[in-house]
């Protein structure tokens, strides 16, 4: 991510969609996770998830949390790398990072 670029506002991440960078859609932030010591955001509350991603693993109607360092990129739609959808292949990244 551009570090350079000017800082917005938390609220306008909430609704965004999120997209993986494969271009397949994983869901819509619903909440961001903040740390209020260092004041950077540390996660991303999903919700209107992608069922093809996580039928079977996330009860319907439920979100994910996933760590603000798998972003790419903030714009019109957010990035995440492709470890988001490994989780859909049961071979997760990092044990215990998406959250229900």
């Amino acid at each position: 991510m551009n570090d350079s670029a000017s800082p917005q506002e938390i609220t306008t991440l909430v609704g965004r969609e999120v997209y993986s960078n494969n271009g397949v859609f994983v869901g819509e932030v619903e909440d961001v996770r903040l740390d209020l010591d260092q004041e950077v955001v540390t996660g991303l509350a999903l919700g209107r998830l992608n069922d093809e991603l996580f039928r079977g693993r996330i009860a319907r109607g439920k979100g994910v949390m996933i760590p603000y360092r798998w972003v790419r990129a903030v714009g019109d739609v957010i990035l995440v790398n492709d470890t988001i959808e490994r989780v859909k292949e049961g071979e997760e990244e990092e044990e215990g990072e998406v959250v229900a």
